[in-house]
């Protein structure tokens, strides 16, 4: 008597749950990130007057998480259904999608080395545009003000840059009380205070510029940025990695489904 063994042609069970489950984390993500970016314009009245999202004039952070959130919500959606209705084509658009966006994060950070002095400049630059628009759009301001905070600086070179701002201008025909000043984000931090002085920059550029370090960060954010990285790289290492890992995951899953699918249609 002869046994005959057979290839097994049906889709895994295992692979396709665990597509789905995969999925289904960044399908409700981007779900969460894009009800955030709404409920973030309606609060600032954006959602009744549409006309307010071309008067910005500076980066509006909210455009980052809804670009996040479509993204993030389509791969979830394609890779969910995908799964379970076994579909060749949405899983073919899943991993394509997280190869391309994998190659972008590989190329954005060898033409962060390799055109570092371009890149500094370019982040000056952006930097100085969004001091200029700073009491545009309170997202803004919040995201300056967090970025200062956290790396106890001032301004991308120097606190001179809020010179920029119609608000903290030196300027002759400027009227503002903020005159000559700079946001509270730059005044050194005291732990005994539980109230935060929002009018602790007022005049503060006004006074010769040695004193400036008794009151304010006097370091630019692009600098402390330069500084932070150094003593920071395994924990930037890290991260890259176990986003390209995840992302690495996610194409093998669809691979094998693809192939999967594959063999039973061809079986049948």
């Amino acid at each position: 008597m002869y046994y005959y063994r057979y290839e097994n042609t049906e889709v895994s069970c295992c692979y396709k749950y665990l597509m789905f489950s995969y999925n289904i984390i960044f399908w409700l993500a981007g779900v969460a990130f894009i009800a955030a970016g709404f409920w973030a314009w309606s609060e600032k009245g954006v959602l009744l007057d549409l006309t307010q999202v071309t008067q910005l004039h500076g980066f509006d952070p909210v455009w980052l998480v809804l670009v996040v959130g479509g993204v993030t919500f389509i791969l979830g959606f394609a890779g969910c259904v995908g799964a379970l209705r076994e579909n060749i084509c949405l899983l073919k658009f899943f991993s394509g999608m997280i190869g391309f966006i994998f190659f972008l994060e590989l190329l954005a950070a060898v033409l962060a080395v390799v055109f570092q002095s371009q890149v500094r400049a370019w982040l000056n630059d952006f930097f100085l545009a969004n001091i200029k628009a700073y009491r545009d759009d309170i997202d803004l301001q919040n995201l300056i003000d967090s970025l200062q905070r956290m790396n106890n600086c001032c301004g991308a070179e120097e606190p001179n840059d809020w010179d920029l701002n119609a608000y903290f201008s030196c300027n002759d025909t400027n009227r503002s009380r903020e005159k000559c000043g700079v946001p509270f984000s730059c005044c050194l931090s005291d732990p005994a205070d539980s109230v935060v002085n929002t009018q602790c920059g007022y005049d503060v550029r006004n006074k010769p510029k040695k004193e400036w370090s008794n009151d304010i960060y006097t370091k630019g954010c692009i600098a402390a940025l330069e500084d932070w990285l150094p003593g920071n790289l395994y924990t930037v290492a890290i991260v890259f990695i176990v986003i390209s890992l995840l992302q690495m995951v996610g194409i093998y899953l669809a691979k094998t489904l693809v192939t999967d699918i594959e063999k039973a249609k061809f079986s049948y």
